[in-house]
């Protein structure tokens, strides 16, 4: 563990968080020294030598652990994950395994200097990441957007006066992820828990689950991470996501794991443009020069979902899936028919969303078009209105950016996109379960927010819930 505090000493305190919370670490009067952050911090990482090593204890379970360091009054937070297998001798791997979405963590996290939304290309894992990411108030933390956000803004006014990073509420442990965890052990749910660059630097760790899962918001993916996933699951793992926004971005580690680049809406400036690595190229994964949209790993693509309640993407939308077939062995158990709104007293259709093309099938249900690489057998269970937004109608922070729905329509169609920028202008959010073909099947529940229904006890939401695990980790 790397530190710099301007206390003579400080304390340690290591807790697994799950169903509750596992103290398994303290440590006092831990020596401190300043350590000045280089100017290039948020790119390359702080630079500060080791102040403290953790030993993992052989009775430390996979998870997430939460790493407090106080000096009198002040606090900071860290966290470290246990992979399966990593610990002492190891314990029996569960059956399912959570991937926190790390990388997605570091795309937000501002601390040191430009993130990913500010500026950034290359961010650095070996930073702090800034307060509101790992812990956030207990009263607010549960809902980002309590209420239709018409300006975007709703977090970052009620996170900037509290001295939390305003791009907190996009991302971390808090946010979501911790959330899921609690209502899963709670409920009698065994998971063990890896991050985002363990798909590509440790592959084995998906070995022995039945399931994997993602949670939350889970937005920028490197091409071992799916190579991984794909493998996982065309040998016979399942896979479900109760995220949104999966995928979007292909991301580059660098040799050592310790930054990943990633241009976003400049795509067109990274090196790779026009060599023979121009698959590796850092912008939408349904980019045209990429070849491997995201919905052939995961069946849904945000390129045809988009914003519902959040800035000017369906503003005032319900909130609420609407159901298809509910029929479905998803919905099996819960209080639903054709028609029939999921999710409306948390909200789960907000914030980012994804779908895919749809078409109306003979027997009047909505059916993938294929057009967008959704794979064959892609059944649509429920949707919910959702868009992308126009750069005219995006929040102001984003001014620097081209729109949204501009951007997808070039990176998809190519040069002649404005004729072809219908497609994806009005969109839906989905739910979605396909399997492969001698391989596993993926369920994919389209939205950030699916956690929140968890969290505020919606009893349908609970259901589909259980009857996924249930059915995938058989």
């Amino acid at each position: 563990m790397r530190v710099s505090t301007d206390a003579g000493t400080f304390d340690v305190e290591v807790a697994r968080e799950g169903a509750g919370r596992e103290v398994v670490l303290r440590a006092h009067e831990v020596r401190g020294d300043v350590h000045p952050a280089r100017d290039d911090a948020s790119t390359n990482g702080c630079g500060w030598p080791t102040a403290l090593e953790i030993p993992i204890g052989d009775d430390w379970r996979s998870g997430y652990y939460a790493v407090t360091l106080t000096a009198g009054d002040e606090r900071s937070d860290a966290f470290l994950v246990v992979r399966p297998g990593a610990a002492g001798t190891g314990s029996p791997r569960a059956p399912m395994i959570l991937v926190l979405s790390t990388t997605t963590w570091n795309a937000y996290n501002d601390w040191g200097g430009p993130s990913l939304y500010t500026g950034g290309t290359q961010v650095s894992f070996e930073r702090p990441l800034a307060r509101g990411f790992l812990d956030k108030p207990e009263s607010k933390r549960r809902k980002m957007q309590p209420e239709p956000d018409r300006e975007g803004k709703w977090y970052f006014r009620w996170a900037e006066p509290l001295g939390l990073s305003v791009w907190s509420g996009g991302a971390g442990w808090a946010t979501w992820e911790r959330d899921f965890v609690r209502w899963a052990e709670s409920n009698g749910y065994d998971l063990d828990v890896a991050i985002s660059e363990d798909l590509e630097q440790h592959p084995e760790a998906l070995d022995g689950h039945r399931l994997f899962l993602s949670v939350g918001h889970d937005e920028y993916w490197s091409w071992g991470m799916r190579e991984t996933l794909d493998a996982f699951t065309d040998a016979g793992g399942n896979a479900a996501i109760f995220s949104g926004n999966t995928c979007f971005w292909q991301v580059r580690f660098d040799d050592e794991h310790r930054a990943m680049t990633c241009f976003k809406y400049g795509a067109d400036g990274d090196p790779v443009v026009g060599t023979p690595d121009e698959r590796r190229l850092t912008g939408v994964w349904s980019d045209r020069r990429i070849a491997w949209p995201e919905t052939r790993t995961i069946g849904l693509t945000f390129t045809h979902g988009g914003y519902s309640r959040y800035g000017l993407g369906v503003p005032r939308g319900s909130g609420a899936y609407t159901v298809w077939r509910p029929d479905h062995w998803a919905f099996e158990g819960a209080d639903l028919h054709y028609g029939d709104e999921l999710g409306r007293a948390d909200a789960i259709v907000a914030y980012e969303v994804d779908g895919v093309e749809l078409t109306t099938g003979s027997d009047g249900l909505p059916v993938p078009t294929g057009a967008d690489g959704a794979p064959d057998g892609l059944e649509i269970l429920a949707t919910a209105p959702a868009r992308l937004w126009t750069q005219q109608e995006q929040p102001s922070r984003y001014a620097h950016e081209p729109g949204e729905l501009e951007n997808a329509a070039a990176a998809v169609f190519g040069p002649g996109w404005r004729d072809q920028v219908h497609r994806v202008t009005n969109n839906h959010a989905c739910i979605g379960v396909f399997s492969k073909p001698n391989g596993g099947t993926v369920f994919n529940a389209g939205v950030t927010d699916w956690t929140c229904g968890l969290a505020g006890g919606d009893a349908d939401v609970a259901r589909v819930t259980r009857n996924v695990l249930d059915r995938l980790m058989e």
